[in-house]
């Protein structure tokens, strides 16, 4: 029984605001392990902006030389050469530097990517069952895959970007000062415009990503949603209402990214245009000193110094988009983020073991439990009931009655807001779920397989079962007809278009609860989708699973539950009526209104 809230996801939450500084401030905590690689890699950025700026020297000396050697007419060509080679070589070296600063980067962004998704994966296994109760799947899947992606992307071009600018624009300012402080006043005339700018388009921009990356998220539910659904979308012809809901979500998710990147791509042109001015301010200061016979400047100073104001502004508009992109890392790491800071289930590596696995007796009780998944709305609001040792207890009512809600509170999935649940005595709070979930073995109604042998999925993650013990317990589970219809057995490979029906499935997992041998049993609906000849096949191997086990069946067919020692029959979260088959029907209460009604409708 879900939660209240049901699977609405993340589309049914509003867009948070995203904390920019918070959001890069954490991310750079996290990247800090990688510091040393970063620097050794800033080593390498350094070098190659020592080169970059160097270089006009070299080409302002050949300008000068060929210039003075025109008017003479007689240009020294072996000296042209000389600097010509120096030059080649200093833009080879410059090239070598930038691959391995880009190879060290891409290196230490992807391995932070890995550790942010090993973070989240750990962080899955931790969190309540509440937290996938209220989301779809695709979007938890969008934030492990679309926005790590991004996060590590965007870290990459930004961190990459960042640190030749600020070596770049430190290094040129010098040079350019060096150079001709006048011309040098000229180009910085332009910085208050870059900031202005800058300002500007992050202020529309951030928004734009954070709801870029929401709605990929929306997309991405819709999108498993109907693919794990895609056999009912089928069947009842919902192929066009369902497309027309993705076509929506994904007509959404088109003007939110036109948007966020019309507003991210804005930045360059504007910053071209603050380039041109500049040119255009050097061209005629540095003309108009030239024509007053300033010393200090010549041709080859205004030639290196249209070189300084393209590595000037370069940096100022590679910080500005440097920006831009930190934007999309900051709206991705608020939703990593807000994943990675969800509530998670209380540590409990320090407790130890309370139950001799071995001596295990089975006395369940419950004690004046009371429940909601929403505090407001209490589904039970005081449950008691004592299962004595070996026996079979059915749970039955109608939908939304609390069947099984007392699954979730015996496993723990959901903790009692009130009361208490004890086996053999020990309260299940004071045991660890890990100890708790051994003592259980269940069989649900979803029959989970995964890729692999037929022979693991019914082992799982049990390694010491001899291959005697498991024959057999293929023989009890009435899966040694299927078994010997493969042609490789039990190491028949089953994959997604694996042909095992739905009872077939369902005997695999009672062979699974068989292998895990627990002492007590939870079967939740266990034979609701199978026919009537399956159902007694699922029926004899449950009864040899149940046998001297304390159980707890909640079923949907009131027929496969006759011979419980005890039904507990509830209605709005509270046990009404309480016996075994024969004394409630005796009763003609609830119960016999439940069977009747199906027993009429079935034939049974």
């Amino acid at each position: 029984m879900p939660g209240p809230v049901g699977r609405r996801g993340m589309a049914g939450m509003p867009i948070q605001k995203v904390d920019f500084k918070k959001n890069i401030g954490r991310l750079l905590k996290e990247y800090k392990p990688y510091y040393a690689q970063t620097i050794i890699s800033f080593i390498f950025v350094a070098l190659s902006v020592v080169i970059a700026i160097y270089s006009p020297q070299i080409l302002k000396e050949m300008t000068d030389t060929i210039m003075e050697g025109a008017a003479t007419k007689n240009i020294d060509l072996d000296a042209v050469a000389t600097l010509a080679i120096r030059l080649v070589v200093f833009y080879v070296c410059d090239s070598l530097f930038h691959f391995l600063f880009g190879f060290i980067m891409n290196t230490i962004t992807q391995k932070y990517s890995k550790d942010l998704r090993t973070q989240i994966s750990s962080k899955l296994n931790r969190m309540k069952l509440k937290y996938f109760d209220s989301r779809h799947y695709g979007d938890t899947l969008s934030v492990i895959t679309n926005d790590v992606d991004q996060i590590g992307q965007s870290l990459q071009q930004s961190v990459t970007s960042l640190a030749q600018s600020i070596f770049m624009l430190t290094g040129v300012l010098i040079a350019m000062f060096a150079t001709s402080w006048q011309m040098a006043l000229t180009v910085l005339a332009s910085i208050p415009l870059v900031f202005i700018t800058t300002i500007i388009v992050m202020k529309f921009a951030m928004p734009m990503f954070r709801r870029r990356q929401a709605q990929l998220g929306v997309v991405n539910g819709i999108v498993e949603e109907i693919y794990s659904g895609h056999i009912v979308v089928k069947a009842f012809n919902a192929e066009e209402t369902k497309g027309k809901a993705f076509d929506e979500a994904n007509d959404k998710l088109h003007w939110t990214m036109f948007k966020a990147q019309f507003f991210g791509g804005i930045m360059q042109p504007m910053m071209n245009f603050v380039s041109y001015v500049a040119y255009a301010a050097v061209c005629l200061v540095g003309g108009l000193l030239v024509a007053k016979g300033d010393v200090g400047v010549t041709f080859g100073t205004i030639s290196a110094f249209m070189i300084y104001v393209n590595l000037f502004q370069r940096p100022l508009s590679d910080i500005a988009q440097s920006m831009n992109v930190l934007q999309m890392a900051a709206a991705s790491a608020s939703r990593v983020f807000e994943l990675l800071d969800t509530e998670e289930q209380d540590d409990e590596s320090t407790k130890e073991k309370l139950l001799d696995f071995n001596n295990i007796k089975g006395r369940v009780e419950f004690k004046n439990v009371k429940f909601g998944y929403d505090e407001s709305r209490i589904i039970i609001p005081d449950f008691s009931a004592t299962v004595e040792p070996g026996m079979k207890v059915a749970i039955v009512g109608p939908t939304g009655a609390g069947k099984t809600t007392m699954v979730n509170l015996l496993m723990r999935f959901y903790e009692v807001n009130d009361g208490d649940i004890t086996i053999d005595g020990i309260s299940i709070k004071d045991m660890s779920r890990n100890e708790l979930r051994d003592v259980f073995g269940m069989v649900l109604q979803d029959t989970w397989m995964f890729e692999g042998t037929l022979k693991e999925n019914i082992v799982y993650n049990k390694t010491d079962i001899s291959d005697e013990r498991l024959n057999e317990i293929i023989d009890e589970a009435n899966l040694s007809h299927y078994v010997s219809t493969l042609s490789h057995g039990l190491d028949t490979e089953l994959k997604e278009d694996s042909s095992l029906s739905a009872g077939q499935k369902q005997l695999v997992t009672i062979a699974r609860a068989m292998v895990e041998n627990a002492p007590l049993l939870i079967l939740d609906e266990a034979t609701s989708n199978v026919d009537t000849r399956t159902e007694i096949q699922i029926q004899e191997a449950m009864d040899k699973l149940t046998k001297g086990r304390t159980s707890f069946v909640i079923a949907h067919r009131l027929s496969t539950i006759k011979n419980a020692d005890m039904i507990l029959v509830m209605k709005d979260g509270n046990i009404i009526e309480q016996g075994n088959h024969d004394e409630l029907i005796a009763k003609g209460g609830f119960y016999a209104g439940l069977y009747n009604s199906q027993f009429s409708k079935t034939g049974e």
